[in-house]
């Protein structure tokens, strides 16, 4: 009877405009187009790229950074990325006996993007950035680099305790479980989330029940890495980030500096994505073959697509998405599509008339001449009666008895299918049961492919003992019946 819902709840994006003007403003992107603009015959870089040692005071100046300690790292970072991202055009330099001769740069063709661009290019450059600064986000973090440097000079891979796939796995995880949090129903929403629960998440065992001592130690080193990471990522604008007290962070065999606050678990670091890291996260995850819809995202499809799409959805987002699918669409026609796409013995079936009524309650009083071409229809004609009825329209033609009992049996599995408040399921099926006499007597019999199983839940469901007993009783003939 379960349908095919969408692995995550749809996300609400912001406009692409405005998602365009928040990557220009991060800092790190902001910084490499400054660099970029700044990039000219006199710019020198070293064989990777990099600027030379002589060049990065100057382009220190150039970000207003002079006063800063780390005025040198933000240009080198900066560099990297509006290199990375076509920002910068690099020229290597030439091979002579005397010496490598530092190369060359200038501005990239993606610079006239910043200004002259769509949204989307705009995205589409910052989306290159967040992946280069994700790849500085899983490397190695090298504490002694002499000890890993060779005698060719170039560091020693194989002597470190690193596997990029296993890191960057772990990082896309991370991002996952905070996504996951910000857009489901009764989550973080766009609140920030303790760095301690988002390091448990990836490492706490989810049938562990107090963790050992040796998973809270790997809990504690996770928080630490990913505290690096987030720092990082912040500068691309993908998150908000408050970082560990520096107070916690001791030598193995000190005592924190007091005073510490158990109780205050702001610090230990609290992070949230912002509405362009949403947008990035989400990005990445399509390009991995992740289901991950967004609002809006059915409103050019057809109308089988949107209840199908919808059924996964919380209300407010189901609600939403409709009203945005039937704003482009001429009332009579929308209702018209929307009956037809109701139609089906599929699994998916209930949900979809279900959300096909709720629905055409947004159209309003242009669908009712749809509606009433349907009355007759065996599978659309409950429906019909119902909504028809809920707007007080007149000469609503009575339903036959078996309409009555199919519209029952589809309505809960419709429900049923919703995953909904299990106190609401049980009202619903108590209502509809007491509401008709000899109701399983007649339930049985029901010609619907999810009439046994809807006996069956009406058996675990309902509050009093003995309909539950005459439910199961009554599943057990509608199995017989149909040899299942």
């Amino acid at each position: 009877m379960s349908a095919e819902h969408p692995t995550l709840p749809p996300v609400r994006l912001r406009a692409d405009a405005e998602l365009a003007r928040d990557a220009l403003a991060a800092p790190l992107v902001a910084h490499a187009v400054r660099l970029a603009r700044w990039a000219g015959p006199d710019t020198r870089v070293d064989a990777g790229g990099e600027l030379v040692d002589e060049q990065l005071p100057e382009a220190v100046e150039v970000l207003g950074l002079g006063d800063d300690e780390d005025g040198e790292i933000w240009a080198g970072d900066a560099w990297r990325l509006a290199v990375d991202t076509g920002l910068v055009d690099v020229q290597d330099g030439d091979e002579t006996e005397a010496g490598d001769t530092p190369g060359r740069a200038a501005p990239g063709e993606n610079l006239t993007l910043v200004t002259g661009g769509s949204p989307q290019d705009v995205l589409t450059l910052w989306l290159d950035g967040f992946d280069a600064v994700f790849g500085d986000a899983v490397a190695p973090v090298l504490d002694d680099l002499d000890a890993v440097v060779g005698e060719d000079g170039e560091i020693d891979i194989e002597s470190l305790d690193w596997d990029p796939e296993v890191e960057a796995d772990f990082l896309e995880g991370v991002l996952g479980n905070l996504y996951l949090l910000t857009v489901s129903e009764g989550g973080a929403g766009e609140g920030p989330v303790p760095l301690p629960a988002l390091a448990a998440s990836m490492v706490v065992p989810d049938d562990m029940g107090e963790p050992t001592d040796d998973v809270l130690e790997q809990v504690s080193d996770a928080m630490m890495r990913l505290d690096e990471q987030f720092r990082l990522l912040e500068t691309i604008g993908l998150v908000e980030y408050q970082p560990v007290d520096e107070a916690l962070m001791v030598e193995e065999g000190e005592e924190p500096a007091p005073p510490v606050d158990d109780e205050d678990v702001t610090r230990y670091g609290m992070v949230r994505l912002t509405s362009l890291g949403l947008y990035g996260v989400r990005a990445r995850m399509l390009e991995a073959g992740v289901d991950a819809p967004a609002v809006g995202d059915l409103a050019d499809k057809g109308a089988d697509a949107l209840l199908d799409g919808i059924s996964g959805y919380p209300e407010a987002a189901a609600r939403e998405e409709t009203a945005g699918w039937l704003a482009g669409r001429e009332p009579l026609e929308a209702a018209r599509e929307l009956l037809r796409a109701a139609r089906g013995a599929d699994a998916g079936s209930p949900l979809r008339r279900l959300h096909c009524q709720q629905t055409l309650s947004l159209v309003g009083a242009e669908a009712e001449p749809a509606v009433r071409e349907v009355l007759d229809d065996a599978e659309l004609g409950g429906l019909a009666r119902v909504w028809l009825a809920e707007r007080g329209a007149a000469d609503v033609p009575a339903p036959p008895e078996s309409m009555i009992f199919w519209l029952a049996v589809d309505t809960i599995a419709a429900q049923l299918d919703a995953d909904g408040d299990l106190e609401e399921v049980q009202e619903l099926i108590e209502g509809l049961t007491g509401r008709h006499s000899g109701f399983f007597e007649a339930a049985w019999r029901v010609q619907h492919p999810a009439t046994a199983e809807v006996l069956e839940a009406i058996g675990r469901l309902h509050r009093d003992k003995g309909v539950a007993k005459e439910a199961r009783k009554a599943a057990f003939k509608a199995r017989s019946r149909s040899g299942a």
